[in-house]
């Protein structure tokens, strides 16, 4: 399982000055003073809690991932949707549900992430919603395993106005991309990037900053100054390292990186593994950030893949309800008592990232 695209846990090298200026910039032009003084609300609330140790809550979360589908073309090896693992109902987001909820929450967001578990453009309507996002002014953001970015979807993806395009590319080669890819194109994904920066230069656009994701795994780890060059030539704004979720991890996996620093699990003097971060007992992310699934349950991260922790339903109550519901004030108490209770956040790296430069 890929960690969601926000997660602090990604080796990052730098992005091209330019490609960041605009990117910042475009940023900046759909910030307005409601959205300012809500994040700042979320931020005194946040800071208040940890002082406190007391479940303060003020203001809306002004990061949303919503799920436009739970399908996906793959069968990635620790991911739920690649082996067809959900407990829960799978399905597509539809889109009058997501303007409903979009037109209740948008004055306040600053980030819409178009993704959860599944593959966004399997969803026939997942580029009609980012065009509605973004005509509300929000800033949007979806990661995508790149197999649907053809000619047609990639002039599509620019002129909906998608502000940040993450691509999974998890080796430079065939041979190695396919060990966690499993069932994907290598050259079908390389195409896509190009096709987006074709149409990119084209319209004469400066949008959606285009970044390669690499999941940092055993198999590729020594591909990954290729993966750079590879953007490179390419034309991609910027590369990402990322470590990968596992679930089976004590003792030992064959996807851990040899390479210490790229993964969340350090080997002990027994030959066990361990995550290498503390649970420190308290979240940003709760705070800030909340995650909706295709059929409108509202879960607390994305580290709860089956929904497991359902803070509410969309379809019965508004997102300002359940945010400051009991559901949602009684897992925060359940945080701050322990994080080691509640089993999404046991193999969590809240707070641990890593810089690499070029």
């Amino acid at each position: 399982m890929v960690a969601n695209i926000n997660t602090p846990d990604s080796a990052v090298s730098p992005p091209k000055p330019l490609a960041w200026h605009h990117n910042a910039w475009r940023l900046v032009r759909k910030l307005t003073w409601r959205k300012g003084f809500n994040a700042t609300l979320v931020f005194l609330s946040y800071y208040l809690t940890r002082l406190t140790g007391k479940p303060i809550q003020w203001g809306l979360p002004f990061s949303v991932s919503v799920e436009p589908t739970t399908a996906c073309n793959l069968r990635c090896p620790e991911c739920p949707s690649g082996l067809r693992q959900f407990s829960r109902p799978t399905g597509n987001l539809k889109n009058d549900f997501f303007r409903q909820t979009l037109d209740d929450i948008y004055r306040e967001l600053v980030f819409l992430i178009f993704y959860f578990q599944g593959e966004p453009y399997i969803n026939p309507d997942f580029l009609d919603m980012v065009a509605y996002a973004h005509q509300r002014g929000v800033y949007t953001i979806t990661s995508t395993n790149g197999h649907f970015l053809n000619d047609a979807n990639a002039r599509r993806t620019i002129e909906a106005g998608l502000d940040r395009l993450i691509i999974s590319i998890d080796g430079t080669t065939q041979e190695v991309y396919e060990q966690y890819r499993k069932a994907g194109n290598l050259e079908v994904v390389l195409q896509g990037a190009r096709n987006v920066i074709k149409w990119r230069t084209k319209l004469g656009a400066k949008h959606p900053q285009v970044i390669f994701q690499f999941l940092v795994v055993r198999p590729n780890e020594h591909q990954i100054e290729e993966v750079k060059s590879l953007a490179r030539e390419i034309g991609v704004d910027e590369v990402r390292l990322k470590t990968a979720q596992i679930y089976d991890y004590q003792q030992g996996n064959r996807l851990i990186p040899t390479q210490e620093r790229y993964a969340r699990y350090a080997r002990q003097s027994d030959g066990s593994y361990q995550i290498k971060n503390p649970l420190l007992n308290h979240c940003w992310k709760l705070w800030h950030a909340c995650v909706i699934t295709w059929d409108g349950l509202v879960v607390p991260c994305c580290f709860d893949k089956d929904a497991k922790y359902r803070m509410g339903d969309l379809k019965r109550q508004s997102l300002r309800q359940l945010w400051h519901g009991p559901a949602y004030q009684a897992f925060r108490r359940q945080l701050l008592r322990g994080r080691r209770e509640i089993d999404i956040c046991t193999n969590c790296t809240e707070g641990c990232r890593i810089f690499e430069q070029d």
